[in-house]
């Protein structure tokens, strides 16, 4: 999609299975298996979306899936396949040389993954040499110590190769780049978690990370188990559909696999969404 001398693409690095109890919390598996249809092993099949914008000499990638680093172990338990984020670069004629600016939403292995990948030697690089990450200091404080309930959600090779070669950059708080693009901070799915927003020629999106993963979170009670302050998540997702639908903001559901965008609407009592492909 273009819009006023800015291009941005929807991208993929392709699907994981995640567990469908903790996909949506404290929602019934008869309510929930409504939605989405879980295989033998109770997983649902998750999108591993990355946003791509192009704004002038910056070509800014907003998190990059898990990569193609996992062992075989942490591929079966998610269903893991193939790497889908180098290709669907190439195929928009961009390497990973030309990508300058890497935001993301937190540090799960499942949005963070791709930013480095092995070398030859088997040792964990930057993906993107000549890139500079961004995060929020207290998610990277977070990814660093987590607690017992959050630790097999932070794979720290995705992240701490960052570090060693200089390319990341700790945020505090919202920030506006001079390339175009903001980020708010939400917390609630964790500390320091932020949203991305867009706005550019009036179009306006929010690519929203984990606060509303999917189009079946949308409704409020839709909290994943993993959530740290889901009480805050819940009152979060209130205060943003309300200003989603008064902007006509265009929502990017970072793991939205069947509808992945669209506009929010509230009708018959509850949230709804108007898909449109992206």
């Amino acid at each position: 999609m273009k819009s006023n001398g800015t291009t941005f693409y929807l991208i993929s690095d392709g699907t994981i299975k995640m567990d469908g109890g903790g996909v949506f919390g404290q929602v019934p598996r008869l309510k929930w298996q409504e939605m989405a249809t879980p295989d033998r092993q109770n997983r649902i099949r998750l999108g591993l979306n990355c946003l791509l914008i192009k704004n002038g000499n910056n070509c800014i990638l907003v998190d990059t899936g898990v990569g193609n680093k996992e062992p075989r172990g942490i591929k079966d338990t998610y269903g893991l396949g193939n790497s889908r984020l180098l290709r669907e670069l190439r195929a928009r004629d961009i390497a990973p040389k030309d990508i300058t600016d890497v935001i993301l939403t937190h540090l799960h292995f499942d949005h963070t993954g791709g930013s480095t990948r092995l070398d030859r030697a088997g040792t964990p690089v930057p993906t993107f040499p000549n890139a500079t990450y961004y995060v929020q200091e207290a998610s990277w404080e977070e990814a660093n110590q987590p607690g017992e309930r959050a630790a097999y959600t932070y794979h720290p090779d995705d992240f701490l190769p960052l570090k060693r070669t200089g390319q990341l950059q700790l945020l505090q708080g919202d920030t506006e780049f001079d390339f175009g693009v903001r980020v708010k901070v939400t917390d609630a799915h964790t500390e320091g978690h932020q949203m991305v927003l867009l706005n550019h020629g009036g179009e306006k999106l929010a690519f929203m990370g984990d606060l509303i993963p999917t189009p079946h979170h949308l409704q409020l009670t839709c909290i994943a188990a993993a959530d740290k302050t889901p009480e805050s998540t819940l009152e979060l997702k209130r205060e943003f559909l309300l200003q989603a639908e008064r902007e006509g903001l265009l929502l990017l559901f970072s793991h939205g696999f069947e509808s992945r965008a669209g506009y929010v609407e509230y009708r018959d009592g509850k949230w709804g969404f108007r898909r449109i492909d992206f």
